[in-house]
């Protein structure tokens, strides 16, 4: 269930917007809500993203497993030829 929430915008952002809204055939109200749950959608993947960072140093640093660039550029780089690596093997 959506429930009302107020927004302050100054007057160049709210014009912006309802000249988007306009040209797109949707409701300002449509334009804001979409631009947010982008916004938060995009910054939720951002927050995996970065917890997901730290817990691959914590595990280096913890274990010094790793792949160098080297071995992934050449895995990478193999990718849709006839010889295509497998994926490199972690290593001290």
């Amino acid at each position: 269930m959506a429930s009302p929430t107020s927004l302050k915008l100054d007057d160049e952002l709210k014009g912006r917007i309802q000249h988007l809204a306009e040209i797109r055939r949707r409701s300002s109200h449509w334009i804001m809500r979409e631009a947010i749950a982008q916004y938060v959608e995009r910054e939720e993947k951002r927050e995996a993203l970065r917890r997901e960072t730290v817990a691959a140093w914590d595990e280096f640093q913890a274990t010094g497993m790793h792949v160098t660039g080297d071995e992934v550029e050449t895995w990478l780089s193999s990718w849709g030829t006839d010889d295509e690596r497998d994926v490199p093997e972690c290593h001290k």
